[in-house]
């Protein structure tokens, strides 16, 4: 049976560093291996993320700037990878936000903040590839590695047109009902 997977990368890393592993291409590409059953052709892998945040910003109490420089080459080194194709997304700065809450009545400094990023255009694009799967019928089934309700609607039509559709349970995650209701199959995957 051919397939394609799909692994939304914000959440596959949370669910990794909530496990205390280091999250890196050799870590996705077992976990890829780990999702797929021997009876499985993988036509594709899709991976969906966002490259590090650059740019420079000023801190919310002294006013001094923070510069953002992290490198993306993990996310090359990816895609060089065999199967493997990288689908971007835009990361925004969105200020900071206090680390604690309540913030207490101390004075406050830079240490009490951390900057708040938020993924743009990633739950877009898993949509429109479902979406397109669905239509070239190039494969009969989808596995994907999400925990995002937004993309139901794209199950469903999936699953309307024919493909089946397997949600992935990294070990230590909670699937939202309604995620596990619009899949064919729910498919349990440890990390290690």
């Amino acid at each position: 049976m051919k397939v394609a997977l799909l692994i939304d990368g914000g959440y596959a890393r949370a669910i990794v560093r909530e496990r205390r592993l280091t999250y890196n291409p050799d870590l996705i590409e077992r976990m890829a291996q780990a999702a797929t059953r021997a009876d499985e052709e993988v036509f594709r892998i899709l991976y969906y993320d966002c490259l590090p945040y650059n740019g420079i910003q000023r801190l919310p109490v002294s006013g001094n700037e923070q510069r953002f420089d992290r490198s993306g080459e993990w996310l090359h080194s990816l895609a060089r990878r065999d199967l493997f194709a990288i689908r971007l997304g835009i990361l925004k700065f969105r200020g900071f936000i206090p680390k604690n809450i309540p913030i207490g009545s101390r004075e406050l400094t830079d240490d009490d903040f951390k900057p708040d990023f938020e993924q743009k255009g990633v739950d877009m694009r898993i949509g429109l590839d479902i979406a397109n799967y669905a239509n070239n019928r190039v494969i009969e089934r989808l596995i994907v590695i999400t925990g995002d309700t937004d993309c139901v609607p794209a199950f469903k039509h999936a699953r309307k047109s024919g493909l089946q559709v397997v949600l992935v349970e990294l070990s230590g995650s909670r699937l939202a009902p309604e995620l596990r209701e619009h899949a064919d199959f729910v498919r349990a995957v440890p990390l290690a």
